[in-house]
């Protein structure tokens, strides 16, 4: 009856952190409409409000892919460490 309880890693980790940031820092910029609703400065004629935006669409692409492979990476160091706990 004396059985060891079983140790997990703690679910709030700095790599869950900085996904979760990842994740959000794209919502909170466009989120705040004040830091880009004016026209200039202008690049290649296309105003400041619109290609700040599609400038956005590609940070957000890269802070997902980042996200996903924090994730990926997470995941597979947890599964790791359960298998070790598992075999002793």
């Amino acid at each position: 009856m004396s059985e060891t309880p079983e140790v997990r890693p703690p679910v709030v980790t700095p790599v869950r952190v900085i996904i979760g940031l990842c994740l959000v820092v794209p919502f909170a910029a466009m989120l705040w409409v004040g830091s880009y609703a004016k026209t200039d400065p202008a690049f290649i004629g296309i105003p400041f409000f619109y290609w700040y935006q599609m400038l956005w669409v590609l940070i957000s692409t890269a802070l997902t892919m980042l996200a996903y492979k924090l994730w990926q990476r997470d995941q597979s160091a947890r599964r790791a460490t359960q298998g070790k706990g598992a075999a002793q």
